[in-house]
């Protein structure tokens, strides 16, 4: 039995229920999600993705609303400018594609704020295009599995992509459940700290297991600051404050956020930089 087979077998067999997993699920739906689970976890994604379908269930129904409601709705999810992208990937499928989420990786490309990740993974999970798709999930199983290591190395979308497409079964619907189930078998089974080794369809394959688990001693990607008393900690304070009104926020509400006025600043002038706020006569709005 191959990787591809032993994995889909299992995915079929353990999946989660997941919104955009169920039948009738929408290509605009399969986009959202695909943002909102950019380094957000699935708990926290899968509320905030019902409200925002019912609210906003085409890209025209989003594109028809300012900017600053979809950073009002963005909510917990982190990093907020990712709603003001989708705001304006809502306006150009609109504009362009007459609403409808094109299917074509080159065309969800030229979309904003698309990368390489979103754009196949929007071809292949809405359309069951056939292309291979990496996350987190699938480069620490194919590092395991494949090469041997207990981790992957820093990313490399050019050797990440060919090493997936290796192991892509031809058959586009096989192709689909594969990606899945890699990215599925990543997050449940194969989890970077204490991986279930015998729950792994692929164990008895698996050439780190085999080598005895060595100890991953390559290169390892940058560790993200801590959060707490961050520029990013004070971003997220100025901004909730600005979700939470419907009029302008004034300087003064601002200064009582945060006591350090030097950070205060910089946040602030980071926000306006991002168009994620706005100055106003009076003080300080959402776009």
């Amino acid at each position: 039995m191959t990787v591809a087979t032993a994995v889909v077998d299992w995915y079929h067999a353990n999946r989660r229920d997941l919104p955009w997993r169920r039948d009738g699920f929408t290509a605009w739906g399969t986009l959202v999600s695909e943002f909102m689970l950019q380094q957000t976890p699935v708990s926290r994604v899968i509320p905030r993705l019902e409200e925002w379908l019912t609210r906003w269930p085409t890209p025209a129904d989003l594109a028809a609303v300012p900017p600053g409601e979809a950073v009002r709705a963005w909510q917990s999810l982190g990093y907020p400018r990712r709603a003001l992208w989708l705001h304006a990937c809502a306006v150009a499928i609109t504009e362009r594609h007459g609403g409808v989420v094109p299917d074509d990786v080159d065309a969800l490309l030229a979309l904003p704020g698309i990368g390489d990740y979103t754009a196949r993974a929007v071809a292949v999970f809405a359309y069951g295009e056939r292309h291979p798709v990496v996350d987190t999930n699938i480069r620490r199983v194919i590092a395991r599995a494949v090469d041997g290591q207990g981790e992957p190395g820093p990313p490399s979308a050019k050797r990440d992509l060919t090493a997936m497409e290796a192991l892509l079964p031809h058959e586009r619907s096989a192709a689909a459940a594969f990606n899945a189930g890699m990215m599925e078998l990543g997050a449940l089974v194969c989890v970077a700290r204490t991986p279930r080794c015998e729950e792994c369809p692929v164990r008895d394959a698996c050439a780190w297991r085999l080598a005895g688990y060595p100890v991953y001693e390559g290169p390892r990607k940058a560790v993200q600051k801590k959060y707490e008393g961050s520029d990013r900690q004070v971003r997220g304070l100025i901004l909730a404050e600005l979700r939470a009104s419907h009029i302008p926020v004034t300087q003064a509400e601002i200064d009582a956020l945060w006591p350090d006025a030097p950070q205060r600043d910089r946040a602030l002038a980071g926000l306006l930089a991002d168009g994620l706020a706005i100055a106003v006569d009076g003080g300080y709005v959402l776009p």
